[in-house]
């Protein structure tokens, strides 16, 4: 069971990977940028096991130009698998959202706020809450979810952006 909790806790804070914008020094639309496959490594840290790595895959698609997107992501380990899907909405610097983790039949909600290209967000489901800080620079994005007290403590991953 704790198993189960951990992937889908992994999956909020993923799930946040669609959160990220790009530096107010663009002219872009703050979604844009991301369109396309986002590959990357990292790590996550139960509360009471050493750090194991983690495989990760992104791909977002703009549903709205510059203010709404979706994502299919996917992450892997020795001991994890996870199926991420997510929408998400800006509107000014407000961002609001939801997501569904597949394999472990869990979700809920995304909100936080996108000012001057840092991302710092809370993600909440029926067990967990989590906050996650995102910053994109150009086609690499790095990811941090820190969930104090919970089976699953804290995930980090670098990602980038597929040259395809």
């Amino acid at each position: 069971m704790l198993l189960k909790f951990s992937a889908a806790r992994m999956g909020i804070g993923m799930a946040c990977l669609a959160l990220v914008g790009v530096s107010p020094l663009r002219a872009e639309p703050v979604f844009d940028s991301l369109a396309g496959t986002w590959m990357g490594t990292g790590t996550m840290k139960p509360s009471d096991s050493p750090r194991e790595k983690v495989r990760c895959k992104v791909a977002y698609n703009v549903t709205r130009p510059g203010r709404s997107l979706t994502l299919d992501l996917r992450c892997a380990s020795d001991a994890y698998k996870m199926v991420l899907s997510a929408n998400i909405e800006q509107s000014g610097t407000e961002l609001s959202g939801n997501w569904f983790e597949s394999e472990y039949r869990q979700g809920g909600k995304v909100y936080g706020t996108n000012k001057d290209g840092l991302i710092e967000a809370r993600i909440e489901g029926n067990t967990v809450a989590a906050l996650v800080t995102i910053q994109t620079r150009s086609n690499h994005q790095s990811f941090l979810m820190e969930a104090p007290g919970s089976w699953m403590s804290e995930v980090a991953i670098e990602l980038n952006k597929d040259a395809k």
